[in-house]
């Protein structure tokens, strides 16, 4: 479903289907697939099981920061899908764009 969303604009506190903030896409896109996650990345990191980067398949959850305040998807590939920041649209970017804190496979 994240894929589906790819150039919507990031506004802070969406949580779709128009625009979206980082932890608003993960919640709706895993609703969509049935599965609810909390609303902000800091719960969402803990409703799952933590895997490492290496163990990461696509669908698990890969957050950013020592305080969880940003989330992605892992896609495969070493990619992620995220929507980034205000300004910028829902996209793929490099797994490692900044450094890795947490996966979880909800």
């Amino acid at each position: 479903a994240a894929r589906s969303v790819l150039g919507r604009p990031y506004v802070w506190g969406a949580s779709g289907p128009s625009a979206f903030d980082c932890s608003g896409l993960m919640q709706w896109a895993y609703a969509h697939a049935g599965i609810q996650l909390p609303r902000t990345s800091q719960e969402q990191r803990f409703a799952g099981r933590r895997v490492s980067l290496a163990e990461a398949r696509p669908g698990d959850l890969v957050f950013y920061r020592s305080d969880a305040s940003h989330v992605a998807m892992y896609v495969g590939h070493g990619q992620v899908v995220h929507a980034p920041h205000p300004g910028a649209a829902v996209r793929f970017d490099p797994v490692g764009m900044m450094p890795v804190s947490w996966v979880t496979r909800p």
